[in-house]
């Protein structure tokens, strides 16, 4: 029977949505989502007509959802329960009756928090899980858009915007108002914004961002289906974004919208664009993490500072954790990947940027054993693509999916190729990295030997043993060898002298 580990819940209430998701915690770096439910509450609904007061309609859905949430609580094993609530709550005159009454009737206790602490778990949650040292975050919500600028792995100032969809949606597009009049409330807003909210990278974080990206990918046909870590060139985009901004609701199916989110992306696509031009972004990366994911941080890694240590991948660990992976000495083979990778990085035959990936492959080469020792390549391949997420580019998830997938005696698949040659190195390039991956995976598996040396001169890779590399010799001469690449070995054969 499969271990029962502690679990978190935190529960978001927007002006737009209410989600609870669900984190088991596998170990002290390990942890992953299993659960996660969401419905469209729009508790904010009609409030910014009157006061900012919230009206019976939302209440009312709000307190159904919540109600639903807690049975669901229930079936796991929760550590602690973390609610938050966002600029809808913190904007209306009853929105800490609201809090009390929740409480005294579910028993769930609710933070109103206030923007600028929203802005700072969307960048907890960016800083600690995608790969980026610095940018600014940008997430629209339905009542407001919180902004956080990152410098050098670190958090230095968060700010909120009163600029929301559902906010500018019931103040001009449900009024049919001029759409240069929502640019000037917007535009007032933006003027707020501190001089520092600078840089060339935004990270888009909440629906409006996801659904943008999402747009992208399908009109370019991106061969991977991650939303995470996506990333575009604003200028390539600009066309796109003005027309959703500008688009009647019927022709929002065309511009590859999904319909879920007919009712508020025109506001949003808005507002994300010049949000985008004020910071003078020229980039976009797409985080599939925020707000709840900051809230589970904060918990989850309050003993570290609120950051992963600097050689911890999370994903890494949680795959390992879940998977139960056989134990094998990555430390040993990650010291030989690095000799050997330096030999061909010398010669110009890889980039000092592959090296990430093929470290990943030889953390994650035990994962497709755990399925079946048959064809446990491609099972590794498949189960990296899918929980491979955290911390990494999608170039990098290819590729060490890629090494996994031929590590032993093919370098090379021009089918899988073609499908992902968008986010790979060139071919040549693929099949040196490859070739470097299978001659480690074999030495290590075929041999007792704890390191070994290498040399690469005029194209003949030569590995030095201080012992015998019998069964390793036979393995080695089944992978295909890279054109203008010859394989020597020099191992020590001695046996013991024996009379019989």
């Amino acid at each position: 029977m499969r271990k029962q580990h502690p679990a978190i819940a935190v529960i978001d209430i927007g002006s737009n949505s209410a989600r609870l998701v669900i984190y088991e915690m596998s170990s002290p770096y390990g942890f992953h989502l299993i659960c996660e439910k969401k419905s469209k509450v729009r508790i904010g609904e009609h409030a910014y007509e009157k006061g900012g007061y919230l009206q019976p309609i939302g209440i009312h859905r709000a307190y159904l959802a919540l109600k639903e949430f807690i049975y669901t609580i229930q079936r796991y094993p929760i550590q602690k329960t973390l609610c938050v609530a966002t600029s809808a709550l913190r904007d209306a005159p009853n929105g800490h009756d609201f809090t009390q009454w929740i409480k005294e009737e579910l028993n769930l206790e609710i933070e109103i928090i206030d923007g600028k602490k929203e802005a700072e778990y969307g960048a907890l949650a960016a800083l600690n899980l995608l790969p980026i040292d610095e940018g600014i975050t940008i997430d629209i919500g339905g009542g407001s858009s919180d902004l956080a600028l990152i410098k050098d792995q670190k958090i230095i100032q968060s700010f909120s915007l009163n600029l929301g969809t559902v906010r500018l949606k019931e103040l001009f597009f449900d009024k049919a108002r001029p759409l240069h009049e929502a640019e000037k409330y917007i535009q007032k807003e933006l003027d707020k914004l501190p001089k520092a909210f600078h840089h060339a990278l935004a990270i888009g974080i909440g629906g409006t961002a996801r659904s943008i990206s999402k747009g992208i990918m399908r009109s370019q046909s991106y061969p991977l289906n991650k939303i995470h870590a996506f990333t575009y060139k604003i200028k390539e985009h600009q066309e796109y974004l003005n027309s959703i901004a500008t688009a009647n609701r019927s022709t929002l199916p065309y511009l590859s919208i999904s319909k879920g989110r007919f009712d508020t992306i025109r506001e949003g696509a808005l507002i994300f664009q010049m949000i985008l031009s004020t910071i003078h972004a020229k980039k976009v990366i797409t985080s599939g993490v925020g707000v709840r994911e900051g809230v589970f941080l904060e918990y989850f890694l309050k003993e570290n500072q609120l950051i992963f240590p600097e050689n911890i991948n999370p994903s890494i660990v949680s795959i390992r954790d879940r998977f139960n992976t056989p134990h094998i000495d990555t430390k040993k083979r990650k010291i030989s990947a690095k000799k050997l990778f330096r030999c061909f990085e010398k010669a110009n035959l890889v980039r000092s940027k592959d090296q990430k990936s093929l470290l990943y492959a030889i953390e994650l080469t035990s994962l497709g054993y755990t399925f079946n020792i048959y064809d446990s390549h491609q099972h590794a391949f498949y189960a990296t693509m899918q929980e491979f997420n955290y911390g990494v580019t999608h170039q990098e998830i290819i590729l060490t999916a890629m090494l996994l997938r031929f590590g032993g005696k093919e370098l090379y698949n021009k089918e899988i190729y073609q499908h992902y040659k968008m986010l790979l190195p060139k071919k040549k390039r693929l099949k040196i990295l490859s070739f470097i991956y299978s001659v480690l995976i074999t030495l290590h598996e075929n041999s007792a030997i704890d390191g070994f040396s290498f040399s690469l001169k005029k194209g003949i890779l030569t590995i030095h043993a201080n012992d015998s590399l019998y069964l390793a010799k036979e393995r080695l001469k089944e992978i295909e060898t890279p054109k203008g690449i010859e394989l020597h070995i020099i191992d020590n054969e001695q046996i013991p002298s024996y009379n019989f």
